[in-house]
């Protein structure tokens, strides 16, 4: 067998990007297991030409800014923990945070904006 089956995620990585990143540990291996499909070396890591096998990201218009999101400046590699770690930007808001009293945050802050909008949608 290749690389792919030996290479498993352990408990202890698994808890560690869940701290890292807010993700469940079943979106970490459901993300794992993408993240391995992905990888056609099977080295463990991603480059530019395995984003942009992905059919969704070869026609969207903004394709190769989201691909550059993954890759620091001067690299062309992603392991499974910078994957993760882009990710995590786009990761949606949790309840808890919807929650927070918006008088204790800054008016500009992320939970005030999305608080103005849900109201502002509950008018109209």
């Amino acid at each position: 067998m290749g690389s792919r089956a030996s290479r498993l995620l352990r408990e202890e990585e698994i808890e560690e990007i869940k701290k890292e990143t807010g993700f469940s540990h079943s979106q970490i291996t459901r993300l794992y297991s993408r993240f391995t499909s992905l990888d056609k070396g099977e080295n463990g890591t991603l480059s530019r030409e395995d984003f942009q096998r992905i059919p969704e990201l070869a026609i969207n218009p903004l394709g190769d800014r989201i691909i550059n999101a993954f890759f620091p400046e001067g690299e062309d590699q992603v392991n499974f923990r910078g994957f993760m770690r882009t990710l995590a930007h786009f990761r949606p808001i949790e309840d808890n945070e919807k929650n927070k009293n918006p008088a204790t945050e800054p008016l500009n802050s992320r939970t005030n904006k999305l608080l103005c909008e849900y109201r502002y949608s509950e008018r109209n």
